[in-house]
């Protein structure tokens, strides 16, 4: 009988953490504020910060060529423009607002999500989401 009780004791205990992740599953990770990214051709960087009340992310440097691009585009001065904005938790570690084309002068719907520490994911979609392009940034250390 002992021993009984004992294995069951012990499949509780393992299974006690998969039962209960669903529960957690979709409760956002804490935003990584503070942090800078760079996207993957290195032309520019933003910073990860709350902007009033949400999370957003602003162009803290920028290439001559991928300022020169902006302001063809119609955005003067790409240095301290949003790319990101009014993103709001939408699941585990990822965020859900507007991303900002400075190239075109154009606001889409989308997202950003954290693959890990060093792996950011934005993602703007058109036509309600039936086309997107994302794009991965590495944070700058």
């Amino acid at each position: 009988m002992k021993s009984v009780v004992s294995r069951l004791l012990a499949v509780a205990l393992v299974l006690l953490p998969v039962s209960t992740a669903p529960a957690f599953a979709d409760e956002p990770a804490a935003p990584p504020v503070a942090t800078e990214w760079r996207n993957p051709s290195n032309s520019v960087h933003i910073r990860i910060d709350k902007c009033d009340g949400k999370l957003c992310g602003t162009v803290t440097w920028a290439s001559a060529k991928a300022q020169a691009d902006a302001r063809r585009g119609g955005t003067t001065n790409l240095v301290g423009t949003r790319l990101f904005r009014d993103l709001e938790p939408a699941g585990a570690s990822k965020w859900h607002g507007k991303v900002f084309v400075p190239d075109i002068r154009k606001t889409f719907s989308g997202t950003l999500s954290f693959a890990d520490s060093e792996t950011m994911i934005g993602k703007g979609c058109v036509l309600f989401g039936i086309i997107c392009k994302s794009q991965t940034w590495k944070r700058v250390r």
